[in-house]
């Protein structure tokens, strides 16, 4: 890793608050297209300003906090001190979209002191990349504020226009809503939230309240998204919006009694983001959010490996089985776990995810009981030590579930139990899940408690050498850089929504969370579903998934994640042996990536490249409005042939209508060619580029 530091020796000589009053500190992103002002009028407010290739993104936005213990507003200070730095690094990640990441940006340090009492010390740390800017609140070592309770953040985001919005309602416990496009002025939280009757968790903060990560695009082109990243120790952040002035100011998650956090100095909060570009396609290649983690905690990474697999799962979806043991209905059999895992086998896969082993699930949900599951006792027809030993033989691993029902702390007191005994048999990957409230405390998914307990599971699982992947967690904020056992999390609306009734996906839900939650970190979303109309278990079912089975393929290329599922049931794979061999081709680790063309809401074409190989996959997906697009594969290596197999929508096809639709060609192609790609209503287009 080659490292530039260089200090600029912005000495504060000329900026003490007599001065700062009356001048701002500058400081622009490396390719000088992004500007920060930063300054303090003369009643002691402080504030930041954003400019992108001279156009006003962050008008003059207010900074502070109000603290319950000790009982006091930082908000009017006086500026001691500014430092600047400049950072030109590159470092690799574990598992990821591309194998080397450039951390390039400057940095301003502004020290402040409280006007109304000077023993009082904040600083605010400003970091500004050529895709965005990033900034924190540091308290440091003092002896004023040493242990203090958060009652507010303060920060504003005071946005230069009535934007055009991708949003969805605040709320404590649950992220898994559709997303709603309007203007920033048309946001009505309470009024979407009741169109989504079915959510069993909601807690609606207010009309005005969004969460994060939320999508915008100006009038003029400028796209721009608001996000935090490294959320550590500290509540997850939402945005409540002033109408008037068209201004975002932070809503932090409360706990069971309302305190927002607990802190002791030193602490640093998670930083603020905003990532801008004027090309949809630069947004989604930012690295911004991740160059703000910290580096990987964890020494020995070598068993943490990308996974594709399979499970028993989608049968309890459907009607085919239960997650509980009744009459003959119990998925979660040894006889049918072995068919996944001799299915696993055939086809390649690394793993087959199990759920309803366990004793339990028949008094799980709406009880709200402390202690229903131990995470360590089958159900009697699950012969976990048969089906170790065949998994085994089969070069196959089976992967844990351990659905909480949301008791974290009966959790946390048999974290030690529950791993070691997946160690004891040989499982290296857990799906956590958190499905009601969280008992006994009444935090809520998003709190500081709960937000410090997702980050327990994933140091305890390092421990015993296991992967995590979360599902109801809080909205990740590029946490596996840190810890990259950490593979996945759900926090977001996914598949398995397709046969929830009234919450259904849309054909335009996909195009919008490469914008929004997948900013923060990999989704697991449970793609490759080859069966649309969910009623061949159960006829009263009028539930269906809204894509093309083509589109099916390409989101394995559009929606990142190393660790990615085969949703479906073996049977529907089997009837189209041909489309599911661009699943079993795959890959789900990349050494580059590159984003073709896209645009929030309508469209998404994605190339990749295979880590250690030269082949190529690209993945392009559309809303509910066919389209037609143009790919020239000038990503190819130069002088080198390419077996190009293209998975694409008939002609003939459309979600509604005709979904099961799709055309095979192959073709040898060089970087000198383009490729002419139509795709249907709600349809995509997966291609695999094999090197010759």
């Amino acid at each position: 890793m080659k490292s530039t530091i260089f200090f600029l020796n912005l000495l504060f000589l000329c900026f003490v608050s007599a001065c700062f009053a009356q001048t701002k500190a500058v400081i622009s992103s490396p390719n000088q297209a992004i500007v920060l002002k930063v300054g303090a009028a003369q009643s002691g407010n402080v504030s930041y300003q954003i400019s992108y290739k001279n156009k006003t993104i962050i008008e003059p936005s207010l900074l502070g906090f109000a603290l319950k213990k000790p009982e006091i507003t930082l908000n009017k200070f006086e500026v001691v001190g500014i430092d600047s730095t400049a950072v030109d690094e590159t470092w690799k990640p574990v598992l990821g979209e591309v194998s080397t990441i450039r951390n390039n940006y400057k940095q301003l340090t502004v020290r402040l002191i409280d006007k109304n009492n000077a023993k009082n010390t904040l600083n605010i740390i400003f970091r500004v990349f050529d895709d965005g800017v990033g900034f924190r609140y540091d308290f440091p070592q003092q002896t004023a504020i040493k242990h203090f309770i958060v009652k507010d953040e303060l920060t504003q985001f005071n946005l230069a226009g009535n934007h055009k919005t991708f949003w969805m309602p605040g709320d404590y416990d649950t992220n898994e809503y559709l997303y709603n496009t309007t203007k920033l002025s048309e946001i009505d939280a309470t009024k979407a939230a009741k169109k989504e009757t079915d959510i069993a968790l909601q807690a609606v903060i207010g009309p005005n309240t969004v969460q994060t990560p939320l999508m915008m695009k100006t009038a003029d082109g400028i796209y721009l998204n608001i996000h935090e990243a490294a959320l550590v120790n500290y509540p997850a952040m939402h945005l409540t919006l002033d109408k008037a002035t068209f201004t975002f100011t932070t809503h932090l998650t409360p706990d069971a009694v309302g305190n927002k956090a607990y802190l002791q100095a030193p602490f640093q909060t998670p930083w603020r983001t905003i990532v801008v570009s004027d090309k949809a396609t630069e947004i989604l290649s930012s690295k911004l959010i991740l160059n703000l983690n910290e580096p990987s905690k964890i020494a020995d990474v070598s068993w943490i490996k990308p996974q594709k697999f399979i499970g028993m799962w989608w049968e309890m979806h459907v009607g085919k089985s239960n997650w509980y043991k009744e009459g003959n209905k119990h998925g979660a059999n040894t006889a049918n776990v072995k068919t996944y895992i001799d299915y696993a086998a055939k086809h390649g896969f690394d793993g087959v995810l199990v759920e309803g082993w366990n004793e339990g699930w028949e008094d799980w949900f709406g009880n709200w009981k402390e202690n229903v599951f131990d995470f360590i006792t089958p159900y009697s027809d699950y012969d976990i030590n048969e089906l170790t030993a065949y998994a085994k033989v089969k070069g196959v691993k089976i992967i844990m579930h351990h659905e909480t029902s949301g008791s974290a702390t009966n959790y946390e007191r048999r974290f030690d139990k529950a791993f070691q005994f997946m160690q004891d048999h040989e499982m290296n990957t857990v799906k956590t899940g958190y499905v009601g409230r969280i008992i006994p405390r009444g935090e809520h998914h998003d709190s500081q408690w709960m937000v410090n307990h997702y980050q327990r599971v994933a140091e305890k699982a390092a421990e015993y050498k296991i992967m995590v992947e979360a599902h109801e967690p809080v909205h990740p904020t590029g946490l596996h850089r840190t810890y990259p056992n950490w593979l996945a999390n759900e926090a977001a609306r996914g598949n398995e929504f397709n046969n929830a009734p009234n919450l259904g996906l849309v054909p335009e839900h996909e195009t919008i969370l490469p914008f929004t939650r997948l900013m923060g970190g990999p989704m697991d979303y449970t793609p490759g579903f080859f069966c649309f109309q969910l009623n061949q278990y159960d006829a009263t079912r009028k539930t269906r998934v809204k894509t093309t089975l083509a589109k099916q393929l390409a989101l394995y290329v559009t929606m990142y994640s190393p660790l990615q599922m085969a949703g479906d049931f073996p049977e529907n794979f089997d009837k189209h042996l041909d489309a599911f061999q661009f699943i079993k081709d795959v890959p789900v680790d990349w050494s580059d990536t590159k984003v073709l063309e896209a645009e929030p809401g309508d469209y998404v074409t994605i190339v990749r490249k295979q880590k250690g190989e030269e082949n190529w996959f690209l993945g392009a997906i559309t809303d509910e409005n066919a389209r037609k697009s143009t790919v020239k594969l000038d990503f190819l290596t130069e002088n080198t042939s390419y077996k190009a197999t293209v998975y694409q929508d008939a002609a003939a096809a459309d979600w509604k209508t005709n979904p099961e639709a799709y055309v095979i060609e192959q073709k040898i192609v060089t970087n000198k060619d383009t490729l002419n790609l139509q795709l249907a209503n709600g349809g995509g287009c997966a291609i695999s580029f094999i090197k010759l």
